[in-house]
């Protein structure tokens, strides 16, 4: 599965949660700076939580991410997860673009991070 990548502004950071399984993610909103801006979800689970600590609304950012998809109970989830958030300079391209995969990113993890 090809990695994206999406320049916004960001618009809302929400508290991080934590279950009791302790599972844990934090969500954050990014506005499209486009035509038609469209304010996306994503998210971070786990260790990648602290990702969205120095971050603050409207800083103009890029975030790395991968789209993940699961059925639980008959029921099918999408959650664009966050595994990398660079403060950006105004004016890059906001569409979402394929990116090099990261040969140093932790994927033995992501099983673990599911919440059920």
């Amino acid at each position: 599965m090809a990695e994206l990548k999406l320049n916004g502004v960001v618009k809302l950071l929400m508290d991080t949660q934590t279950f009791d399984s302790g599972f844990t993610k934090r969500e954050f909103v990014v506005t499209t700076q486009e035509q038609y801006p469209q304010d996306v979800k994503f998210e971070c689970t786990q260790q990648r939580v602290s990702l969205i600590d120095g971050l603050n609304v409207g800083d103009n950012v890029d975030v790395h991410f991968n789209i993940r998809g699961n059925e639980y109970n008959g029921r099918y989830f999408v959650n664009l997860q966050a595994w990398k958030i660079d403060k950006a300079s105004v004016g890059t391209p906001s569409a979402p673009q394929p990116v090099a995969p990261d040969t140093n990113l932790d994927t033995a993890d992501d099983a673990e991070d599911l919440p059920f």
